[in-house]
């Protein structure tokens, strides 16, 4: 991936004052407004959570402004983190597998979990991410200008 960092960026959400959240949350609507209008973007917005040791995760994924694919994922015996990896990993491989996509745009509440995808050392969930990272490889060599951007959406903003 190092010869694609151009190719990808992270938009954290920083908790310092109302304002900057109020900004930060304009960005983010100008963001998915912009992207709905254009048939070459994808919107990815995942989340998953885990109630009575049954996890639930969920993918939507929007191109121009309609909800073309709904995933919903239910397991037990899965950590959260697992979880939020698989979900994203959905979201991006049937991103990727549409034809005219050029830009993806996830939005997740799990930052911390997009971080590890980037994270070359060793650790649990590294058959995740380098599954998510092969996908994404194969994006980038197919036109230079293709990006993936991800950003944090905190749970509790609706």
């Amino acid at each position: 991936m190092n010869i694609f960092t151009n190719c990808f960026s992270f938009h954290s959400f920083i908790k310092n004052s109302k304002d900057s959240f109020k900004s930060y949350l304009l960005l983010l609507s100008n963001l998915t407004i912009f992207s709905s209008s254009n048939f070459s973007h994808a919107l990815v917005v995942t989340d998953a959570s885990i109630k009575h040791n049954v996890t639930m995760s969920i993918t939507h994924i929007h191109i121009s402004n309609k909800d073309v694919i709904k995933t919903i994922h239910h397991v037990i015996n899965v950590l959260s983190v697992e979880a939020e990896l698989v979900t994203i990993r959905c979201g991006i491989n049937q991103s990727i597998n549409i034809f005219s996509i050029s830009k993806i745009i996830v939005i997740t509440d799990s930052f911390h979990v997009v971080r590890k995808i980037f994270n070359s050392l060793i650790h649990p969930y590294q058959k995740y991410t380098t599954a998510i990272l092969y996908e994404l490889r194969k994006f980038f060599s197919n036109n230079i200008n293709n990006l993936i951007k991800f950003w944090e959406c905190p749970s509790w903003y609706e």
